[in-house]
């Protein structure tokens, strides 16, 4: 992949990437900060970010857009009015939920190009008729991020997408130059 002098792809392969990578997909996401930060992170990597309502803040709040600093411009951002709608946008996309009590961990997952990363909010992770529905279909996949002290119930959000990404792009991208 050929880069600008800043370092930079073209436009036309940044859109090819989008395609190829994963999508980030927040359910009823809850502090604008982690998720400010979560579009930082998807302008970086080339991934589009999907926020599933309810949202408990407005996407305008200064604290949400503070988090993405001045990447806005290379955040290809939707925003979906439920769980359903969200899933007839992307039919034929398989369905990764991070989640405790999966099977396999990130860097174990055989991800797929196009795959959707779903996380749930902040306080109550992924409702359990969306962790129902998907154990149910062919679509569906649960993976969860190993920790070692039980003691913990769980990482910060923006943490836990960063990891799961990084995993996804790292298998994804194994042999291409």
């Amino acid at each position: 992949m050929e880069r600008d002098e800043k370092g930079s792809l073209d436009s036309a392969t940044v859109a090819k990437l989008r395609d190829f990578h994963p999508e980030i997909v927040l359910i009823s996401p809850q502090i604008p900060p982690n998720t400010g930060t979560i579009a930082r992170l998807c302008a970086a990597m080339s991934c589009r970010l999907h926020l599933i309502e309810p949202i408990a803040f407005d996407v305008s709040e200064k604290s949400f857009r503070r988090a993405g600093l001045d990447y806005w411009q290379f955040v290809e951002l939707y925003v979906h009015t439920d769980w359903e709608n969200f899933l007839a946008t992307r039919p034929h996309r398989r369905v990764i939920l991070v989640e405790t009590g999966g099977q396999k961990s990130p860097s174990e997952f055989e991800f797929q190009p196009g795959d959707l990363l779903v996380f749930g909010a902040e306080t109550f992770g992924i409702p359990q008729n969306i962790l129902a529905q998907c154990k149910e279909s062919q679509r569906g996949h649960i993976v969860t991020i190993p920790m070692f002290d039980r003691g913990v119930r769980s990482l910060n959000l923006a943490n836990s997408v960063s990891i799961v990404t990084h995993c996804a792009l790292a298998r994804l991208h194994t042999g291409l130059s």
